[in-house]
């Protein structure tokens, strides 16, 4: 079994696990895309795209908690409601940028659509890895967890205590 400090040491550099961030994730997300088109061609694009975007939700936070950030098994419910969170958050924030430009330019051609998606994007990814790193599979998490589940309260009587006829701790004469 695998103590919380074992899994502390397990964890990954920052470069490292960036770079598994973006394997799994932009992988997911291309899976996705591929998806999405083949889901849409039975229904409507709109909810085909939102079927896909919960699954691979799902299924990239447990890809980043088995093996990004090296949480040592499956992403627990705080977790993928955070992950989620984020996941919605950087939605939001392509979203946005999309509804800027077309705000700001009556007619943007293709390249210009693609840079203003793709850089929202690429900062909304950044922003998500920061905040899965650093809050939903931050290393502290799990070592304050570890301890709760594991320490016990510890009590010592001293010999002069139980020769004395002390007071009774846990359950034994003192």
């Amino acid at each position: 079994m695998e103590t919380a400090e074992s899994q502390q040491q397990a964890a990954p550099s920052t470069f490292t696990a960036f770079a598994r961030f973006v394997l799994f994730g932009g992988g997911v997300g291309l899976a996705s895309s591929f998806a999405v088109a083949a889901l849409a061609s039975w229904m409507y694009w709109g909810l085909a795209n939102a079927l896909i975007t919960v699954v691979s939700t799902l299924f990239a936070t447990e890809l980043h908690a088995r093996f990004t950030f090296g949480a040592g098994g499956r992403a627990t419910r705080r977790q993928h409601a955070q992950s989620a969170g984020s996941a919605a958050a950087a939605y939001a924030v392509t979203s946005v940028a999309m509804l800027v430009l077309q705000q700001l330019v009556a007619a943007p051609g293709v390249v210009l659509e693609q840079v203003v998606y793709l850089s929202a994007s690429a900062l909304a990814g950044i922003a998500r890895f920061a905040v899965l790193r650093l809050v939903v599979f931050a290393r502290g998490h799990s070592r304050v967890a570890a301890t709760v589940r594991t320490a016990r309260p510890v009590h010592a009587t001293s010999p002069r205590t139980a020769a004395t006829g002390g007071p009774v701790v846990l359950g034994h004469a003192a």
